[in-house]
C-alpha cells in the first residue's frame, strides 16, 4: 500500500499541512491553521503545521501524532492501515472519516484508482 496513505485511508500526499511541511510554505501554513481552527473550535496556529505523513517516520503534528485516536488504535494493533481490521466498517472511530469520504474507504479496500 501507498505510505502515503493514512491509517484512515486519507491520502498525505494531498493534505495541504503536508505539503506546507515539504515546501515549507508559511503562507500555506496560515491558511491550513485558519481553516482547522475555524474547524475545530480551537486555536491551531501556523507553526503547529509540520507533518510529514500519518505512517511515514518524521515530524507529526500534534494531533496527528499522539491525539488521533484511528492511528492509536491501528498502532496499538499493529495493523498497516484500518484497511487490515475486521471491523472496519463497524468502528465508530473510522466511521466519520469513511462514511464521508469514499475515496478514504476505496484506499483501505486497495481498490482506488
Amino acid at each position: 500500500m501507498n505510505s502515503y496513505i493514512a491509517y484512515c485511508g486519507l491520502d498525505c500526499e494531498t493534505c495541504e499541512a503536508r505539503i506546507a511541511t515539504v515546501n515549507n510554505d508559511n503562507d500555506l501554513r496560515q491558511k491550513v491553521a485558519k481553516e482547522w481552527s475555524a474547524l475545530n473550535g480551537a486555536e491551531i496556529t501556523p507553526e503547529m503545521i509540520h507533518c510529514e505523513g500519518c505512517r511515514i517516520d518524521g515530524v507529526k503534528t500534534v494531533y496527528c501524532d499522539s491525539l488521533c485516536p484511528i492511528r492509536q488504535c491501528a498502532l496499538g494493533k499493529q495493523y498497516e492501515t484500518c484497511g487490515g481490521c475486521g471491523e472496519l466498517h463497524s468502528c465508530p472511530k473510522v466511521a466519520p472519516v469513511i462514511g464521508n469520504n469514499g475515496e478514504a474507504l476505496a484506499n483501505l479496500k486497495g481498490t482506488a484508482k
